[in-house]
């Protein structure tokens, strides 16, 4: 799509429309070295370009790059002489790094949510569910409920997997833990639901730990070691 050129500042001020979201920084910049238009001139064009029928249906994303070329356009105009015209260079180049350092938070944003609840339970070696018991037992005494509260969830799994209620699987998720768990102890299935959720707040979802939470999990856990008895019994 044909960028537009309309009225400039001064003689040899061309402005500048990009019309297309597509267009480049660098075509921007080559565009800018363009040649000299006049201001009536170029308001013809410009006038020309937008009877085109293509505007008539342009998307949204070329209007909202339309808007933000012709502020870019209306910074250039202000700018008047060369002093000006390096002021408004500078204005939007610092326009183009806040946006870039906008879409870039905004990428790791979306990728850290996308990792939300996607991680592995166990991230570190081979402990077991004792070992998990006792570790989640000296965070809580330090009052650190959201390390306590990974730790006991660890301490669950480990116990289940130690038990051969669920097969050992690197990288499973808290979740995958609940689904494959609650299959086999339905009686327990929404309470390994529900702390599952906790887990993945806590840990991926920045949500701090509480006394609660953690004495929530500590039951669940206790009676998920006296469920062995009734699978014991009915096998």
């Amino acid at each position: 799509m044909a960028p537009l050129v309309r009225r400039g500042h001064g003689p040899h001020r061309p402005r500048l429309l990009l019309r297309a979201p597509a267009v480049t920084l660098a075509a921007a910049a080559f565009l800018l070295a363009g040649p000299d238009v006049g201001r009536e001139e170029a308001r013809r064009e410009a006038a020309r370009e937008l009877l085109r029928p293509v505007y008539q249906h342009e998307s949204v994303l070329d209007r909202m790059w339309r808007t933000f070329t012709q502020f870019l356009g209306d910074l250039l105009d202000a700018g008047g002489g060369t002093a000006g015209g390096v002021l408004s260079l500078v204005l939007i180049v610092v326009v183009l790094v806040a946006l870039a350092a906008l879409l870039l938070w905004a990428l790791r944003r979306m990728s850290r949510d996308r990792g939300a609840g996607a991680g592995g339970v166990f991230e570190r070696g081979e402990l077991t569910a004792a070992e998990h018991r006792a570790a989640a037992g000296r965070l809580a005494a330090e009052g650190d409920w959201s390390g306590a509260i990974r730790e006991r969830l660890r301490a669950v799994a480990r116990d289940l997997e130690e038990r051969a209620i669920v097969t050992p699987l690197p990288g499973r998720t808290a979740m995958e833990l609940a689904d494959v768990a609650g299959r086999a102890l339905p009686d327990h299935a929404a309470d390994l639901r529900a702390v599952a959720r906790v887990f993945d707040d806590v840990t991926y979802g920045e949500v701090p730990g509480t006394r609660e939470a953690y004495e929530t999990m500590a039951g669940l856990d206790e009676r998920l070691r006296a469920a062995r008895v009734s699978l014991d019994a009915g096998a």
